[in-house]
């Protein structure tokens, strides 16, 4: 079967259209995981001691007995929420003990963690924030972004190689015109190549 070289071109442009924002952020992603140990931020850390109140104690122990799976609880989120202004998200997980409840959360750029006391009714909360740029890193990287981001990763880079592989046959059926066509493709080959075994180790 004969691909016909308007076929081409329309599977060149659609893929570029689709890939054209993820690679330009995957671009810039890479330049900045490329120099992280360059690039200072000081992470915003927020961090909470507190007593619970006994009602809200004895809300979470018949949680923990009744409906240890509902994740994160939804007596603590509001407690929290309104008297501290602090948000659990709901894809944190939590993990129950006779003695503990313990809540960890991470996600692009930030980390958050939460321990309930049993005993001591004591509240330990901290969450770190790394800003934009450790934000887009775990973007590039897929790191704690969920199923959805992971779909989407995986459906990009079969875009991207749709649209390398149909730039290489216009590549191909332009090379009468362009005589420095198969130079220029063969040195971008060659440069990784020759990196790679002088320089990487």
């Amino acid at each position: 079967m004969q691909v016909s070289f308007g076929s081409i071109r329309q599977w060149h442009w659609v893929s570029s259209a689709l890939c054209l924002i993820g690679m330009l952020g995957f671009a810039i992603t890479g330049i900045t995981l490329n120099h992280a140990t360059d690039i200072t931020v000081t992470p915003q850390i927020t961090t909470l001691e507190a007593t619970l109140p006994k009602n809200l104690l004895e809300a979470l122990k018949t949680t923990a007995n009744e409906n240890p799976t509902e994740t994160p609880p939804k007596a603590l989120s509001f407690w929290l929420a309104q008297t501290h202004s602090l948000q659990l998200s709901k894809n944190a997980v939590a993990e129950w003990s006779d003695d503990e409840l313990y809540i960890v959360h991470a996600g692009p750029g930030e980390d958050t963690w939460l321990a309930v006391d049993f005993y001591s009714n004591e509240l330990s909360y901290e969450s770190t924030e790394r800003g934009l740029i450790a934000y887009f890193n775990d973007l590039h990287k897929g790191r704690d972004t969920g199923t959805a981001w992971g779909w989407f990763i995986d459906v990009f880079s079969v875009a991207c190689v749709v649209f390398c592989l149909t730039g290489l046959l216009l590549l191909y059926r332009q090379k009468n015109h362009r005589w420095m066509t198969w130079p220029v493709t063969v040195l971008g080959a060659i440069i990784p190549a020759i990196l790679l075994l002088l320089f990487v180790h």
